[in-house]
């Protein structure tokens, strides 16, 4: 059985593709995770969450990612693909363009990272230390890639995002210093979602869609909200056909890749 986790959405509630749409209230033992909808997108069944709320009022640092995960989880999903907007620290990844990523950089400081809290029982046996040298699924980044260049939808194949706190953006120098330390692309969501996708054991890939240039760029207007949500409404349309194709793509290729 496939049955796909989306996390981001907007774009997604249309009914055109989103078939038999129903919200579902659900509870965890972290909380009321971010709002829930479940239906099919091409005949797969799959669990969209908008991971800011429906209206976007919950903020980056309020996300509660581990009700997200474990709902996800208790939804019997198979696969997790997130979305998100970012700021390009490279100047060869512009406005518009999709990067694929691969490995990320937590620069976050009040969020819960993990699911393992304690280590009930003590001692070495019990202890929860996750490897993690590649966050990212190789096999859904593969799909990711696969189904983009069938689109002809121009994207980067790797990337590094560092995700911050927010919900303010980044100084210059903080900027600059993001990309010495290899950054491609900063955001505020990826990270400890992508932890916790890792513990609860369920394959996690994201699609990262550049809207600005942060703040190093000196030939650049500063980043904006209002900036961020103008490229987001222009490209949409493409990073929701690249997610409904990817979502068949695995469905199809379930037994080879996965």
């Amino acid at each position: 059985m496939v049955k796909i986790g989306i996390i981001g959405g907007s774009g997604l509630d249309n009914p055109d593709i989103l078939e038999d749409a129903k919200e579902i209230e659900v509870d965890t033992p972290y909380g009321k995770p971010s709002s829930l909808k479940t239906g099919k997108i091409k005949g797969v069944d799959v669990v969209l969450i908008a991971r800011h709320g429906r209206g976007h009022e919950i903020t980056p640092t309020k996300v509660n990612n581990r009700a997200n995960i474990h709902a996800l989880k208790e939804q019997e999903c198979t696969h997790i693909l997130a979305t998100t907007a970012c700021g390009s620290l490279r100047k060869e990844i512009d406005r518009g363009h999709l990067v694929v990523l691969d490995q990320f950089i937590d620069f976050t400081r009040h969020r819960p990272i993990t699911f393992h809290d304690t280590f009930p029982g003590g001692g070495g046996e019990n202890a929860k230390h996750t490897a993690m040298p590649e966050p990212f699924s190789d096999d859904l980044r593969k799909a990711f890639i696969e189904t983009a260049k069938e689109l002809g939808i121009k994207h980067h194949e790797k990337g590094t995002v560092i995700t911050i706190e927010g919900p303010r953006f980044s100084t210059k120098a903080e900027s600059n210093m993001f990309r010495v330390w290899g950054a491609d692309v900063i955001n505020m969501s990826v990270a400890p979602e992508c932890v916790l996708a890792n513990e609860a054991g369920i394959p996690y890939a994201a699609v990262a869609m550049a809207t600005d240039y942060d703040s190093w760029a000196e030939e650049e207007e500063s980043v904006t909200w209002e900036e961020i949500l103008g490229i987001f409404k222009q490209n949409v349309e493409k990073v929701t056909e690249l997610l409904t194709n990817t979502i068949t793509k695995i469905k199809l290729k379930k037994k080879i890749l996965f």
